[in-house]
C-alpha cells in the first residue's frame, strides 16, 4: 500500500483549515490532494491534535 506523501501535523494543519471556514476545493487544490482524500483524513482524525497523533 502506498504511504502518505504529508506528514501527519501537515495533514492536522489542512484539516484545521477546513474547519476554519477554508473552501474544500481550493484547499485540495492548493494541497494537490482530492476532494475524497480531504474527506478520509477528516473521518479518520477528526477531533485529533498532534499530541493524540504521536500516541498513535
Amino acid at each position: 500500500m502506498k504511504t502518505s506523501c504529508f506528514t501527519d501535523s501537515q495533514i492536522i494543519s489542512i484539516l484545521k483549515q477546513a474547519e476554519g471556514g477554508s473552501p474544500v476545493a481550493e484547499l485540495c487544490r492548493e494541497q494537490d490532494i482530492s476532494n475524497a482524500t480531504l474527506y478520509k483524513w477528516r473521518s479518520e482524525f477528526s477531533g485529533m491534535d498532534a499530541s493524540l497523533m504521536a500516541r498513535m
